[in-house]
């Protein structure tokens, strides 16, 4: 089948040829294709847009696309960020890559997480180049998000910057300043084997980890409500697996507990593991037998920009410019904006969809959602860009 002509400019085009792509990401779904093909008919049609555009490989196989439209000799720039990568379809109710449309919406895996998105900013991005704009928009679309977010981790690397950003992810058309981080925590509890009648040799490392959930539980219930954001409300700690037990009649010798923290702006993965080893340490005084070892597998650090943030008082102006209400929430998921506002650029999240549909066995996104992001984006650059 021959791929349909997008028009200039056109966004809901482009999102229709984006999801009925397969770029699930292969670290989520091993064999599955990734980005290649996205970035193939995004070089293409962006090429023919007027776009500047290059192609550089995150990982083998990995490609992030830069594309660059606005006076490329200048120092003020805007970030327009997303990503190409979807996650699993186990479990959807409809087909994941037929693009279908139904009551003004466009199903799909991605459309809402986040192809809209990508579209909408796309074509901001030309249309407000249609003017003479004193500065360049940056469209960086990367690789990985669902998985490390190894693409913009690359593209950051090359030393691609910008005087803000906007991450395209669905946030229903609010402004998005802030989101949570999270830090993923295995707690190794000891015990020591043992025939299951000598109860006065054997330790039972499972029965352990159980005094550290309940001292976890009590960490999740009394301690993190203190910790509030105005945006984002209370910190909080969740137990994700368990694994442990030799057999029916032996004392098990270790259980492993894996945790999640999501934390809030001002949190380390430092200051939670500190905070696992005091739990470990509240049991211990109860139970010296207790013995475990904590160690940090993975972190990703909060986003958080000031509410009057240059960026933000801008994106204020454009949707009011546009007749569209103005809505400030913080984000309920992990994003790239963190990884952008770590390196410098001040990044929040603004696009088209609901982030509940995200990842679900129904996603979808309104059609004039996307119009509607198309309209605040173009005032936006054009406003930033001068």
């Amino acid at each position: 089948m021959s791929e349909p002509a997008i028009p200039v400019g056109d966004a809901r085009a482009l999102a229709r040829a984006l999801v009925r792509i397969d770029s699930r990401n292969p670290g989520l779904t091993p064999g599955a294709a990734g980005e290649v093909e996205c970035v193939a008919l995004l070089r293409r049609v962006l090429d023919d847009w007027g776009f500047r555009t290059e192609v550089h490989e995150a990982l083998p196989g990995r490609p992030n696309l830069l594309a660059r439209i606005g006076a490329a000799t200048t120092s003020r720039r805007l970030m327009f960020s997303g990503h190409l990568d979807v996650v699993g379809i186990e479990g959807m109710t409809h087909a994941p890559f037929e693009g279908t449309e139904r009551d003004g919406r466009l199903y799909a895996r991605g459309a809402a997480d986040m192809k809209g998105g990508v579209a909408a900013m796309c074509a901001a991005a030309w249309r407000a180049a249609q003017q003479s704009l004193g500065g360049e928009i940056v469209v960086a679309l990367t690789a990985d998000e669902e998985y490390e977010s190894v693409g913009t981790r690359a593209m950051l690397e090359r030393g691609v910057r910008a005087d803000a950003a906007i991450v395209g992810e669905p946030t229903r058309l609010e402004i998005m300043p802030a989101h949570r981080g999270f830090v993923w925590i295995e707690v190794d509890v000891s015990g020591r084997a043992a025939h299951g009648s000598r109860w006065d040799v054997g330790v039972d490392a499972i029965r352990h980890a159980g005094l550290l959930l309940s001292e976890l539980d009590r960490v999740d219930a009394e301690d993190l409500p203190r910790r509030e954001h105005p945006l984002l409300g209370r910190a909080s700690l969740h137990a994700s697996t368990i694994a442990g037990g030799i057999g029916m009649s032996t004392y098990p010798d270790r259980c492993v507990v894996r945790l999640e923290r999501r934390t809030l702006p001002g949190e380390r993965g430092e200051d939670v593991v500190a905070e696992i080893e005091r739990a470990c340490g509240a049991v211990r005084a109860r139970r010296p037998s207790f013995a475990a070892e904590v160690r940090m597998l993975m972190t990703q650090g909060p986003s958080d920009v000031a509410l009057d943030a240059p960026i933000v008082q801008e994106l204020t102006g454009a949707l009011r410019a546009c007749d569209e209400p103005v809505r400030v929430a913080g984000m309920s998921a992990w994003t790239d904006a963190a990884l952008l506002n770590a390196a410098g650029i001040p990044a929040i999240c603004f696009g088209p969809g609901d982030i509940s549909l995200a990842h679900a066995a129904e996603e979808y996104i309104p059609l004039d959602e996307i119009d509607r992001a198309v309209s605040v984006l173009d005032v936006l650059a054009r406003r930033w860009c001068g």
